[in-house]
């Protein structure tokens, strides 16, 4: 017969006998194993869970030494997933990196790194998708829904407007290619 699986304690410090160091590296270590976290995402999980400020700095220090925290990474990592999975342009990817704690020179390092190219082709892309569930609306409607999708998106007025005029005049060819 096995025996039912361990569970082990929360991480926290409840405890007053824990050490405080060994609790804020168990909680780092639980939140970075899910998904990489910014070094202020982390350090706001330790002040959840009352970790003393001058711990909390120590290890999160040591963290960033070893390679466990690297902002810069994180930012370029995020940004590439964002852009990739819901074409999000520079403008929202901006402010989520400032939400996430990145600081405002790494976050304009990472951005420049972005393609305009390729930031239109996600507009066109996301304009092409949309405008699938949109056949029965007139051209005014399709063009306000689909410029302020790209709008909440991030993306420019100008950029808006040209990619949904093209996308649109393209559209009846679209729909003859697909028949």
């Amino acid at each position: 017969m096995s025996q039912p699986a361990r569970q082990e304690p929360p991480a926290d410090n409840t405890d007053p006998e824990a050490d405080p160091e060994s609790v804020a590296r168990t909680i780092l270590l639980r939140r970075l194993t899910d998904q990489p976290r910014s070094r202020a995402e982390l350090a706001e999980s330790l002040a959840k869970k009352h970790v003393p400020a001058d711990v909390a700095d120590r290890v999160l220090d040591r963290f960033e030494e070893v390679g466990l925290i690297d902002d810069e990474d994180f930012a370029r990592s995020w940004v590439q997933s964002r852009q990739r999975s819901r074409g999000v342009a520079a403008k929202v990817l901006a402010m989520e990196l400032r939400r996430k704690g990145i600081d405002d020179d790494t976050s304009r390092e990472v951005l420049a790194e972005l393609d305009p190219e390729v930031e239109r082709q996600n507009a066109h892309r996301l304009v092409q998708k949309k405008l699938r569930s949109m056949r029965g609306l007139d051209s005014t409607t399709q063009i306000r829904r689909l410029t302020g999708m790209l709008a909440r998106k991030g993306y420019a007025p100008q950029v808006a407007f040209d990619v949904v005029r093209a996308e649109l005049e393209a559209a009846p060819l679209h729909d003859l290619e697909s028949t």
